[in-house]
């Protein structure tokens, strides 16, 4: 019986026509951009935690606040740390290790064009092998630098590829200019995925020196704590000795100590807030589309009058006529949501390859069946809901007076 309730539901939807397409517009819309929109806002979230290109949330970075510029953090600081400030957090008694860095604007010249990007210091001794690990260094051609190599760099994949704009990709053996000084390629990371990492010029820290008279400026001071389930304690340590070293109140902090993790959860929440408020926007067309289909269902209902007579006069039952207009604004709602959901996947899959080739990452475009399937529930609901009301005047019809009429 249900069975046959369902065919001549889609047989009614088929027969109308026009009508049902028009209803299932605020539906589609709807469903479209929540699920692209989700989408997206994923393959972002996943884009953005990749950025980071740091393998352990073990550490502690700390930077100095009061940016004055745009650039990489700590770049461009009011008041920027120091080697006085690396080395008061060398002494606290829970840091097992701490590694000033330093990352610099610079001009690199290759086959007669040059570009601006950024440069950034190797310690040496057992910090190199630390920051090695921790940026999972490993080359595709050529060689890491080592302690001993002067006027050598490594660069990011991107300039083996050539998708910094030189015309021209740069191998191990290869000379470039940067700041107007020359240095040997000695080997080219592996892919990070990156589009920070995967840009920048690496070489040891007299080098660096050497092409921005950096002297005791330190952009970032990357920490390794020597217990990692008490990170909170050693933070708190942290910025303790630096505002008895920066001479500065609680509250009143020209510095911040953070984690990769603390960081990406700010990105994420940050994403996810403009999320929801797309979905919430995206639920607007959704209620227009629930809108539509009491006003097609209604409209259905009194255009029906003498069909709904001819049923209850050979035994339907208020029931069954009740069921059949609510499968009906049921269906309306699952087949926008369908089509929604299906090209709201599409449109989040060619998004995912767009952002891929804007951050240079290497996300695999994925399908959320989970997402399309709560979509297709949601829809069919709401349909159904919509339809609650024109149901029951269908049910609750005269058969005398509907004949009559």
């Amino acid at each position: 019986m249900l069975s046959d309730t369902f065919s001549l539901s889609i047989k009614n939807l088929r027969h109308r026509g026009l009508r049902s397409w028009l209803t299932l517009l605020g539906i589609f819309i709807g469903v479209l951009a929540v699920v692209s929109l989700i989408s997206l806002g994923s393959g972002l979230q996943t884009a953005v935690s990749s950025q980071f290109g740091i393998s352990s949330t073990e550490l502690l970075s700390v930077q100095a606040g009061g940016i004055s510029n745009f650039g990489p953090p700590g770049s461009g600081a009011v008041d920027p740390l120091t080697s006085k400030e690396l080395e008061a957090i060398e002494k606290l008694s829970s840091v097992k290790r701490a590694v000033g860095r330093d990352i610099v604007s610079a001009k690199l010249e290759y086959n007669k064009r040059a570009i601006f990007g950024y440069a950034t210091n190797i310690p040496s001794g057992e910090n190199r092998k630390f920051i090695y690990e921790q940026i999972e260094a490993e080359t595709v051609v050529g060689r890491l630098l080592k302690d001993d190599d002067v006027g050598k760099v490594v660069l990011g994949y991107n300039f083996y590829t050539d998708s910094v704009g030189l015309g021209k990709k740069v191998v191990p053996g290869n000379t470039v200019a940067i700041q107007d000084k020359s240095f040997q390629v000695v080997g080219i990371l592996e892919k990070k995925g990156s589009f920070i990492f995967d840009n920048v010029a690496y070489m040891n820290e007299e080098d660096l020196d050497s092409i921005s008279n950096y002297g005791d400026k330190i952009d970032i001071i990357a920490v390794q704590p020597v217990n990692k389930d008490e990170i909170l304690k050693t933070k708190e340590d942290i910025e303790k000795v630096l505002r008895k070293v920066r001479d500065v109140k609680v509250g009143d902090e020209n510095f911040e100590v953070s984690t990769p993790e603390s960081s990406l959860e700010s990105v994420n929440a940050i994403l996810g807030g403009v999320q929801m408020f797309i979905v919430i926007v995206a639920s607007i067309s959704i209620f227009i589309g629930a809108l539509g289909i009491v006003n097609t269902m209604t409209t259905s209902v009194l255009e029906r009058k003498k069909e709904i007579g001819i049923m209850k006069s050979i035994g339907a039952t208020n029931s069954q006529i009740f069921t059949q207009f609510f499968i009906e604004s049921s269906l309306l709602g699952l087949v926008g949501g369908f089509v929604g959901a299906l090209f709201g996947t599409l449109i989040g899959l060619v998004g995912v390859i767009g952002i891929n080739s804007f951050v240079n990452s290497d996300l695999a475009p994925s399908i959320n069946f989970v997402l399309i399937f709560f979509s297709l529930i949601g829809s069919f609901l709401i349909g159904g809901i919509a339809g609650i009301a024109p149901a029951v005047r269908a049910a609750k019809q005269n058969p005398v007076e509907a004949l009559r009429d």
